[in-house]
């Protein structure tokens, strides 16, 4: 038998060549099977989510594959997991940052303060609030409101209703300080409560030692928010106060009456003296006139009528 050349092989299966029967995906390969029980339904938002870290991501997959009512504080996890209880309240922290988890304080039937964990599996979810400042009105604003026939409901609204019998009376400092925006709505919605000067003082407290980006709102904020309730003088002299380094628009405006109110303190004491220099004598109608005064312009007339005036009731003075 003659010897003869080797035939040319295929591109399809040269075995230099990418692209033959053996080549496989550099990437990963599912091997899936359709679940029917017993699974849970993630957001690739969270499973895939960029800026958590990886402890955060598995921590929130976990508690939102639990049953409602299932314990999650710090101490049940470090006993679930081996990372310990420092890195997973850091991961717990992230996930509250990013809306995957809330965990508001409330105030028990028994007086006692306890913190909820709400896991949310789609943050971002518009939410209605309202805040009232009497429990009536906050009842009646709890119920649901639906839209559409009877026969046919497309839409039910539930806000999220904040009063003074579900809002927390807080002190002590060392409360506010734990959760800077529920003491804000307690201090709004508590505006009535007999120790609403404990409450606003506690927050001026915690205030006074945070960064003015983050305490300028919450002072506007709950100036808004007492309304015409006494509270609300209250709280513009602890802001005057307490608060006297900050530039925020209410504390600007307390310093500027309050200077205002100084000069014709002492404009007025100017008009008194005066007088009382040149032995004249004042009656309390004139007296309490001078010091009622609170116009710069008024009491720089009367002071320039104190140095010629005859007498305080003379006819030709007008105080």
């Amino acid at each position: 038998m003659r010897p003869h050349a080797q035939s040319r092989i295929s591109g399809k299966i040269h075995p230099r060549r990418p692209g033959g029967p053996a080549a496989r995906p550099a990437g990963v390969i599912h091997d899936n099977t359709r679940h029917t029980s017993h699974f849970t339904v993630i957001g690739n938002h969270l499973a895939q989510h960029r800026e958590l870290s990886g402890l955060a991501i598995g921590l929130g997959v976990h508690i939102q594959s639990l049953k409602a009512g299932s314990l999650v504080d710090i101490r049940t996890l470090a006993g679930r997991f081996p990372e310990g209880q420092a890195r997973i309240a850091a991961a717990l922290r992230e996930l509250e940052v990013h809306g995957y988890l809330r965990r508001p304080r409330e105030r028990t039937p028994s007086g006692r303060m306890v913190t909820r964990t709400i896991s949310c599996n789609q943050p971002g979810r518009p939410m209605l609030l309202v805040v009232c400042q009497d429990r009536a009105t906050a009842e009646w604003a709890a119920r649901p409101v639906r839209f559409g026939p009877p026969q046919w409901p497309l839409l039910t609204l539930r806000p999220l209703v904040a009063g003074p019998h579900n809002m927390p009376v807080l002190t002590d400092p060392a409360d506010v300080r734990k959760d800077l925006a529920l003491a804000t709505l307690s201090a709004i919605t508590q505006a009535a409560n007999p120790d609403i000067g404990v409450i606003l003082k506690a927050m001026t407290n915690v205030l006074r030692d945070t960064p003015a980006v983050l305490a300028n709102p919450i002072v506007e904020l709950i100036a808004q928010g007492l309304g015409t309730y006494p509270a609300s003088e209250t709280w513009r002299k602890l802001v005057a106060v307490d608060l006297s380094f900050y530039k925020s628009p209410l504390s600007e405006e307390l310093r500027d009456e309050g200077r205002a109110e100084g000069e014709a303190r002492r404009a007025a004491e100017d008009v008194l003296d005066v007088l009382a220099e040149r032995g004249i004598a004042v009656p309390e109608a004139v007296r309490e006139r001078v010091v009622g005064c609170g116009d710069p312009d008024t009491l720089r007339r009367w002071l320039r009528r104190a140095v010629t005036a005859p007498s305080a009731d003379s006819e030709d003075v007008t105080w």
